[in-house]
């Protein structure tokens, strides 16, 4: 069975080509609202769920969040690869710190991994928040 994100409900989320800006439980200032400590978030779930999720190959998605779940379950097997190699902790902190850090292809541009999952942007606004979400 898929798991799917609890985070159904839609209305009054803001959205970046078609991606909710869910609440994250994080200190950064960014686009996305801020996160109760004790609360699950998005990220949460993608964690808890990426074991399972990753044997399926079709994912019935049912809410515009569980679009957020799958490049988020995405984004964990790239950073699960890049610290495949590493021999320490302090190395797989460091690959995973520059995989944070890297220019990443957003919805629109060539190389974005799911073309046809999210809508390209309809503002250069809308672009600047879907980098920052990201």
């Amino acid at each position: 069975m898929v798991y799917h994100s609890s985070f159904v409900d839609e209305e009054g989320i803001t959205k970046a080509c078609g991606c909710p800006l869910l609440p994250l439980k994080s200190h950064i200032k960014g686009p996305a609202p801020v996160s109760d400590q004790d609360t699950t978030d998005i990220v949460d779930e993608a964690i808890t769920f990426f074991r399972a999720n990753v044997f399926f190959r079709n994912f019935d998605i049912q809410s515009a969040a569980d679009k957020l779940l799958i490049y988020l379950t995405f984004y964990i097997n790239v950073a699960l690869k890049r610290i495949e190699g590493c021999r320490t902790l302090a190395e797989g902190t460091k690959a995973v710190i520059n995989l944070g850090l890297e220019k990443v292809p957003v919805p629109g541009e060539p190389g974005f991994p799911f073309g046809g999952l999210f809508a390209p942007p309809e503002s250069l606004q809308e672009a600047v928040i879907q980098i920052l979400a990201i």
